[in-house]
C-alpha cells in the first residue's frame, strides 16, 4: 500500500469500502438474495484488500478499517434508504459494524499471508 500516493490510499482505504458498504446497505431494503450476494463479495474484496500488504498483520490492520467502514456504511445507507431491511440484522444493528471489523481483520490477514507466501522464496 505504501507504493500508492496517498490520494489513491484514501480512495483505496475509505473510498471504495464506504461505496461498497453503502450499496450493500441500501440493497438491503430491497432484496435479500442481492444483499447476501454483494456481502459475499465483501468477502473477497476483503481478502483482496489484505493481499495490497506483506503479511498477515499488515494484512489485518487494513481489514480492521475496511471492514469498520464497510458495515456502519451498510447501516447508513439502510437507515437514509428507509425501507424495512429483507435481511436479518443483529440486535441492536451496531454489532453489524463490530461483526463487518472483526471479519475484516480476519479476510485482510488471510489477503496478506497469501501475498506473504507468494513473494516468500521457495525453501532451497
Amino acid at each position: 500500500m505504501s507504493e500508492h500516493p496517498p490520494a489513491v490510499q484514501a480512495l483505496l482505504v475509505v473510498f471504495v469500502p464506504a461505496a461498497f458498504g453503502a450499496m450493500t446497505g441500501i440493497t438491503l431494503g430491497l432484496s435479500e438474495p442481492i444483499y447476501l450476494a454483494l456481502s459475499l463479495m465483501g468477502v473477497l474484496g476483503g481478502i483482496g484488500a489484505g493481499f495490497d500488504h506483506l503479511g498477515a498483520q499488515a494484512g489485518a490492520k487494513r481489514g480492521v478499517a475496511a471492514g469498520a467502514i464497510f458495515g456502519l456504511s451498510i447501516l447508513i445507507a439502510h437507515e437514509l434508504h428507509g425501507r424495512e431491511p429483507e435481511a436479518h440484522l443483529p440486535e441492536p444493528a451496531i454489532l453489524l459494524g463490530v461483526i463487518t471489523t472483526v471479519l475484516g481483520a480476519v479476510f485482510g490477514a488471510i489477503g496478506g499471508w497469501l501475498r506473504e507466501r507468494t513473494e516468500r522464496p521457495a525453501a532451497e
